[in-house]
């Protein structure tokens, strides 16, 4: 057993220490290469978790008006600045965002069907709002 079976903490302690030291040769390359994947991947599902989050109480926001409230605000707030913060320190990933606002949508559209109880047809059938919109701590969608 190595010691990232073993230890996966002591294992990154290590890994680290052989990079600062510049001993790559002693580096556990097919771990460490996977381990650098994983968070790419961590970052990119980050990305998608909060920009649903988002877009489903922006949803709710614009077409469940009765029911506009603190609580709402308080999750769509936190979620922008938390996905702001995200693109500043990941900026390649600002160029998934629409194409996975795209993507996502659908399911997003569903889910906010089940937590609302409004039909289907309440929401459009493509994101409403650009990328920059939902990103913007200004933007409240109003009715039309």
């Amino acid at each position: 057993m190595t010691t990232y079976d073993a230890d996966f903490y002591m294992w990154t302690q290590q890994q680290a220490a052989l990079l600062r030291a510049g001993k790559l040769h002693d580096l556990d390359l097919a771990n460490v290469a996977e381990e650098l994947e994983s968070l790419g991947k961590s970052e990119w599902h980050a990305l998608a978790n909060r920009l649903d989050v988002l877009v489903l109480h922006l949803l709710k926001w614009r077409y469940q008006t009765t029911r506009r409230g603190r609580s709402w605000q308080r999750t769509i707030w936190p979620q922008r600045t938390r996905l702001v913060r995200l693109l500043r320190v990941s900026p390649s990933l600002r160029r998934q965002v629409e194409p996975m606002l795209a993507e996502q949508y659908a399911e997003i559209r569903k889910q906010t069907v089940r937590e609302t109880g409004l039909p289907l047809a309440t929401f459009p059938e493509a994101c409403p709002w650009t990328a920059a919109q939902i990103l913007d701590e200004d933007f409240w969608p109003q009715e039309p």
